[in-house]
């Protein structure tokens, strides 16, 4: 051994290139489960666009929402929808998209994750709030109200 660091250098090398597929494997795994949720989302929801894909997180447009997004798998969280409305009363159809997207994505039936976003933009007035956050069916419900309009985020946290 006259060089020891290249003979160090080799091994490193190698072990890198075995190993560097094995991490963008598994990183695009995580990426492709959402976007192949994304495109269940769009073949089971009419009207439906997907939109930009960044950051475990996909922009979803529908005429019955100002803004929406599906956020993918994390450390702590399965999945997350997100939708926004303009007005302060939603209509039947924000509703309406906000549980069949629940319901496909956390596997739970239409009724139940519409009764969840319900009841929580219910809440939302003077005496509760103007910011609600409720467990229902195991889903976290986050509902913001305001002047501007209303928004709701629904989540399942990982189990530990």
């Amino acid at each position: 051994m006259r060089f020891p660091i290249l003979a160090a250098a080799r091994l490193v090398a190698v072990g890198l290139a075995m190993l560097g597929p094995l991490l963008l494997s598994a990183t695009t795994a995580r990426a492709d489960a959402c976007d192949d949720l994304a495109k269940q989302l769009k073949s089971q929801i009419d009207g439906l666009i997907i939109g930009k894909t960044g950051a475990n997180l996909i922009t979803l447009q529908h005429p019955a929402v100002k803004r929406a997004s599906l956020g993918c798998a994390s450390r702590n969280v399965t999945n997350e929808v997100f939708a926004a409305t303009e007005s302060r009363k939603p209509s039947d159809a924000f509703y309406d998209f906000v549980a069949r997207a629940a319901a496909l994505v956390f596997t739970i039936p239409r009724g139940d994750a519409l009764n969840g976003a319900s009841r929580c933009i219910k809440r939302i007035g003077i005496f509760r709030g103007y910011t609600i956050a409720t467990r229902y069916r195991r889903l976290d419900i986050r509902c913001t109200g305001g002047k501007t309009g209303t928004t709701v985020s629904i989540s399942r946290e990982r189990e530990i």
